[in-house]
């Protein structure tokens, strides 16, 4: 089996954040990446300690969200350059992985 060298990215992201179809466009339409995922959290805090969750009488519109891509090194890099400006400090984790090709 043979394998591609890819990078992983995590960007979080919460509902209130309405980031979510940008992003999603900007990685489908426009870069066209290899492969995306969007997780929706039940619950979850980052930098400022707030937590947004969902209880189990209500349903809450500010939970958390991960859009997870990967493609080539290369490309992640380039496709990160066009969206950093839309998110803050520590919002994007990334990491390599490899995929079988």
């Amino acid at each position: 089996m043979s394998y591609t060298d890819v990078t992983m990215v995590r960007i979080y992201l919460t509902e209130g954040d309405r980031l979510l179809d940008r992003v999603l466009g900007h990685l489908h339409d426009t870069e066209r990446v290899m492969g995306v995922t969007v997780f929706r959290g039940t619950a979850g805090f980052g930098r400022s300690g707030k937590v947004h969750g969902a209880g189990i009488v209500d349903i809450a519109f500010d939970l958390p969200l991960v859009v997870e891509f990967f493609d080539t090194p290369e490309r992640v890099e380039e496709v990160l350059g066009g969206i950093e400006g839309w998110l803050g400090p520590g919002h994007v984790v990334q990491w390599p992985a490899r995929v079988n090709a």
